[in-house]
């Protein structure tokens, strides 16, 4: 692929901050690339720091027509709605970008930044004198490809003489014997589980829903609707967008932890599936209390009243904590279902007894 001296030289001024020429240039060749996705996605990025957000949409749009799937152009689609404030759909397209380039560190710096300033004032200050932190890079200047092939070819000889001489030594096995593997197979064993009939239209429902209650810092809450989602006959593609956003949530501390999205025992009992991995905060006194240097295990009366309880939850902290048989405590944990009895579990995050917090 030969290098384009037009585009090449438009990058090399905009990374330069003339954005101005930069977009002159490319407006004078216009015509010549009506129909190159390069093109219009260049254009519309340069158009980006430019602070020309309407010409930048338009000229995502163009390119959107020639290749929809692309991690950077769905990068400039995103911050072009965090700037309207429209934090779901923002949010929306940051997990599409995750989903194909799971290591894409723009994507996941929005998502963050989009959680620790989510009221809108705060989120609105935040981007008057940062937004340009979320835009996508400016596309570097096309290297040759002869180039790239004559150094590629030099890397390689090198690397097989380097690789042939230390096999010779027995310092290094030899990579081009190839060696026979047996194929493993594992088995994933799970309880039985309730399965969730949910319309395409339900399905997305939970999934907009999750998407407002993730924006609002209400994690929790969203964790359900994302369950619903997974354990239900939704589409895999669905599935897939759930869990990559349940893999952005933080985890809670008493501080953060808002008690209005608290789940009661009885609900998790009812329905366990569905607040896997969902943080409570549930009250109650301990028993069979095991403490060593490495793990705190106890059993978890929920809501004992010396009488009656709810039920008996074993919590395990992977730390010794100091838990006193003799106080009622709080304990914030992660619902974690089990295949054998008790089949509700908690992993602890903190405890408060009394007036001692671990």
């Amino acid at each position: 692929m030969r290098a384009d001296p037009v585009l090449n030289k438009a990058s090399i001024l905009a990374k330069k901050r003339d954005y101005e020429g930069a977009l002159k240039l490319l407006k004078d060749d216009e015509d010549r690339y009506y129909g190159s996705f390069k093109y219009y996605y260049l254009y519309g990025v340069i158009c980006l720091y430019a602070g020309n957000y309407a010409e930048a949409h338009e000229n995502f749009n163009l390119a959107r027509k020639i290749k929809i799937n692309e991690p950077s152009l769905m990068l400039g689609f995103a911050v072009l709605y965090l700037k309207r404030m429209n934090t779901v759909q923002a949010v929306n397209y940051y997990l599409e970008v995750q989903e194909m380039d799971p290591k894409n560190r723009t994507a996941k710096k929005a998502l963050t930044v989009i959680r620790k300033y989510s009221a809108g004032e705060a989120l609105s200050d935040w981007m008057t004198e940062n937004i340009s932190k979320l835009f996508p890079p400016i596309p570097a200047p096309v290297i040759q490809a002869k180039t790239i092939v004559n150094a590629a070819i030099i890397f390689t000889a090198a690397l097989i003489l380097t690789i042939g001489v230390l096999s010779a030594a027995k310092v290094l096995p030899n990579p081009f014997k190839r060696n026979q593997r047996p194929i493993a197979e594992f088995e994933l064993s799970r309880e039985e589980r309730k399965e969730y009939s949910l319309s395409r239209d339900q399905a997305i429902n939970h999934y907009n829903r999750a998407l407002s209650l993730f924006t609002s810092y209400r994690d929790e809450a969203a964790k359900v609707y994302l369950n619903r989602i997974i354990e239900s006959d939704a589409s895999e593609g669905l599935k897939n967008r759930s869990r990559l956003l349940l893999n952005n949530m933080e985890v809670p501390t008493f501080t953060s932890f808002k008690k209005g999205d608290n789940f009661a025992y009885k609900d998790v009992e009812n329905e366990p599936a569905i607040y896997r991995n969902v943080h409570v905060l549930w009250e109650g006194t301990a028993r069979n209390v095991e403490i060593t240097d490495e793990y705190t295990r106890f059993d978890l009366l929920v809501n004992h009243d010396n009488i009656n309880f709810e039920g008996l939850v074993p919590v395990t902290f992977y730390s010794p904590v100091y838990v006193s048989i003799e106080r009622p405590l709080e304990v914030l944990g992660r619902i974690v279902i089990s295949s054998s009895y008790p089949i509700i579990r908690l992993e602890g995050v903190a405890i408060k007894q009394s007036a001692r917090l671990e």
